[in-house]
């Protein structure tokens, strides 16, 4: 990264919700960069996100919000985040860094390989988050040692790559350079598997449950536990279950033969076939958590 390049930079986030809230409170309060812009379609958005002093300016006019700005952040729900980029590149100055926080990769990157070629584009994408959404629960800490993937296309110069690497380790996260396709693969396994299981979870206790309210009276931390991703912001969430669909589709299918071995070993009367089913998922978590 080029020595003062973010200490004088200004850095536009479009969409004030809880990454993009949380991102421009880590900037401002870091000092990670020279002038926050937010930009947001709610006047009531700047307003508390002025308030909050989390950016120094803000407006509902996107062009002018990243008309001059060295690097813009789009923090939307993807599908607003792949209309932006196929939209922004006339807006860009030359030189200006693209990049997202959506929580899938290869649909945007796609979208970013016709960007302008005055743009330098980057997906991104940080590993955190909260089951709530807003502004209201935005956290400059959000982002504080956390793993955030970088996916730059064979047209992102290395300059741009070592910048995004320094903005990152500016807010306090980790960068990790990720294939979009890897990064689809395995954050299917470990972030939107997970959510279509609790939604499975807590539907399957419903009709379970028959009308029987007491059910949710005995419900402890164990269900809450597994089911509080299904609390998750239903746009956010349908937009990454259906731009990684092939990999979320797979992972189902996966679940599924699981489920069907549990159902076996249990219909069989199969003690030893359910313990090493068992032993085998309690040994992975063991080895990844402790």
């Amino acid at each position: 990264m080029e020595d003062g390049f973010l200490a004088g930079a200004r850095v536009a986030v479009v969409g004030l919700g809880l990454m993009g809230g949380s991102l421009a409170a880590a900037l401002a309060s870091r000092r990670a960069c020279g002038h926050v812009v937010g930009v947001a379609r709610n006047p009531r958005s700047l307003e508390m996100a002025l308030g909050m002093r989390i950016i120094h300016s803000g407006t509902t006019d996107l062009a002018a919000g990243v008309a001059e700005a060295d690097v813009v952040v789009l923090a939307t729900p993807i599908t607003d985040i792949l209309h932006k980029v196929r939209t922004l590149g006339p807006l860009l100055k030359p030189g200006c860094i693209l990049t997202d926080v959506g929580s899938t990769k290869r649909a945007i990157t796609q979208a970013m390989e016709d960007l302008p070629p005055h743009v330098e584009p980057i997906g991104g994408h940080p590993m955190c988050g909260k089951e709530t959404s807003g502004l209201s629960v935005a956290d400059q800490a959000l982002y504080r040692d956390k793993t955030y993937v970088l996916t730059p296309l064979p047209r992102t110069a290395p300059r741009t790559v070592a910048t995004m690497e320094g903005f990152v380790r500016a807010v306090g996260a980790r960068p990790l350079l990720l294939d979009p396709e890897r990064h689809d693969r395995l954050v299917a396994a470990i972030s939107h598997l997970p959510y279509a299981l609790a939604v499975a979870l807590v539907n399957a206790a419903e009709a379970m449950a028959d009308g029987d309210d007491l059910a949710w009276r005995l419900a402890a931390s164990g269900f809450r536990d597994t089911s509080r991703v299904a609390a998750g912001d239903l746009t956010m969430m349908g937009d990454i279950l259906t731009t990684n669909r092939d990999h979320v589709l797979a992972g189902l299918h996966r679940a599924q033969e699981q489920l069907a071995a549990l159902a076996r070993c249990l219909e069989e009367g199969d003690a030893e076939g359910l313990q090493a089913l068992m032993r085998a998922a309690r040994r992975r978590r063991l080895e990844v958590y402790g």
